[in-house]
């Protein structure tokens, strides 16, 4: 691995700085000035790993120096350093390319660890690039999704109405347009209302249009939903919100073919395919008396229910990998990458807004993460500590439900070593938080679980696992 280079006119910095990066085993060369800098790259050396400067020096600045190895090294992280933390400078330095910013005083292991983020960054750009791939248009490999895929396939050549149960921003809507695209409509409209976004008293306009004089305002006729939609497929989005009064209009369209627009007098013939979508329960509201049980058949004839992101977890690394891919080019950037860390975190998560939220997260990360890898401490405040806020119980309600989920989709996955797999989970994350609680010493961590000091020293070479090491001060 190349250097990495310290550039800093404060020699106690560069020798903070040095300590620090020998104890860690990272070669690196200091530099007093940006000026020695760009002599050396002029003298042909090659440049270094990563790049620590301030930015204000005698001479050229940290932020010359910035411009000058982004021309020509684009890919090379450089860390800017500065004493004086003002909005402008971290601005510059931001739109200079830099991969962080990192105000004075520092914490040297904060520093450290910002490096080896820095490094792993340079060596990942130096590997093989990531080629864009062509992606479906809804992705999903878990059992849960496939069956809505196999639901899709099935109604290919179906015109049959469709319901679509699932929670809010978990992608209706992607559904009814993949069975639309894949039905003998395909080359007609797709129309998609959101019938809890309208108000109760346009509603009925908007689906079926009015006449001329039809009411105050309606100074011209105008076209509804449905003969916008005619030969393709009306979308109703949100249906359980429907007010009942056009739950009946609805129900008639549904049962002869025909509706009139507000107003007129004239039939005409409702030659579209429904497809409706609701996160409510339309059974229970029907029992309350908000939805009527006719109209429920009517659109109940093939169900499709969509499973929430927390019951499809597995698919939370493809989808991110895609939001942050389509997130990059809609804003003409390098695609980020999650860590490991950040993505175990992430399929712990909830995510009551679903797929939804998990595509606004990746937009926000895409804009604030500061390096190209997004860590767990990149992420947004709340998600970094919505794990904790389960406290002891779990996203089931208690450990052992939650095992047995994790049970159930590893026998789907990974059928004949379930037992060996979770055994090593279990027994890893056992040494690991009992090490983590004693500081990493051995005997008293073996004490506390109740096995002894030579099994936990067995368990520690078969599993693969080191004890954490004491914490070391920032203070040299």
């Amino acid at each position: 691995m190349k250097p990495v280079w310290i550039v800093d006119d404060d020699r106690s910095i560069r020798w903070v700085l040095e300590k620090a990066l020998a104890r860690e085993s990272i070669a690196f060369r200091s530099f007093a000035s940006a000026n020695e800098v760009l002599a050396e790259l002029d003298r042909g050396c090659e440049p270094p790993q990563v790049l620590l400067s301030d930015i204000r020096m005698p001479g050229a600045s940290g932020l010359d120096l910035l411009t000058r190895i982004k021309s020509a090294w684009p890919g090379l992280p450089v860390i800017i350093m500065t004493a004086y933390s003002d909005l402008e400078s971290a601005v510059a330095a931001f739109q200079g390319g830099a991969f962080e910013y990192l105000p004075k005083p520092f914490d040297v292991d904060q520093a450290i660890e910002l490096i080896r983020r820095a490094v792993d960054e340079s060596m990942h750009q130096n590997g093989a690039a990531e080629e864009p791939s062509l992606t479906p248009e809804i992705l999903g490999t878990a059992p849960s999704m496939q069956e809505v895929f196999r639901a899709i396939g099935r109604l290919s050549h179906s015109h049959a109405t469709v319901l679509i149960t699932g929670e809010s921003g978990a992608g209706k809507e992607l559904v009814a347009r993949a069975l639309h695209r894949h039905s003998p409509r395909a080359d007609k409209p797709f129309i998609a209302l959101n019938t809890a976004a309208i108000p109760k008293d346009l509603l009925e306009s908007e689906l079926f249009g009015h006449e001329r004089g039809a009411f105050t305002g309606a100074t011209a006729q105008r076209r509804g939903r449905f003969e916008e939609a005619a030969g393709g497929t009306l979308f109703l989005d949100e249906i359980g919100d429907m007010p009942p009064e056009l739950q009946t209009r609805l129900l008639r369209v549904l049962s002869d073919g025909h509706y009139y627009r507000v107003g007129g007098h004239q039939p005409l013939k409702a030659n579209v395919r429904v497809i409706a979508a609701t996160h409510q329960n339309l059974e229970t509201r029907v029992k309350e008396g908000l939805f009527r049980e006719d109209l429920f058949h009517r659109l109940n004839v093939i169900r499709v229910r969509l499973p929430a992101l927390r019951e499809r977890r597995e698919d939370i690394p493809l989808l991110a990998r895609h939001f942050l891919a389509k997130s990059a080019q809609d804003l003409g950037v390098e695609a980020k990458r999650l860590s490991d860390g950040a993505l175990k975190h992430l399929m712990g998560l909830d995510f009551p807004g679903n797929v939804r939220q998990l595509e606004n997260l990746c937009h926000w990360l895409t804009v604030m993460a500061p390096g190209q890898t997004v860590e767990v401490t990149d992420l947004p405040p709340e998600i970094r500590e919505a794990q904790a806020s389960n406290g002891g119980g779990s996203t089931y309600g208690d450990w052992e439900t939650a095992l047995a989920a994790e049970v159930d989709r590893e026998l789907t996955r990974h059928s004949g070593e379930v037992h060996d797999r979770l055994t090593r989970i279990f027994e890893r994350i056992l040494i690991n938080r009992a090490l983590a609680h004693t500081a990493g010493r051995r005997i008293e961590a073996a004490t506390a679980l109740g096995i002894g000091r030579n099994t936990i020293t067995r368990k520690i070479q078969e599993l693969g696992l080191d004890a954490p090491r004491e914490s070391v001060g920032a203070n040299e």
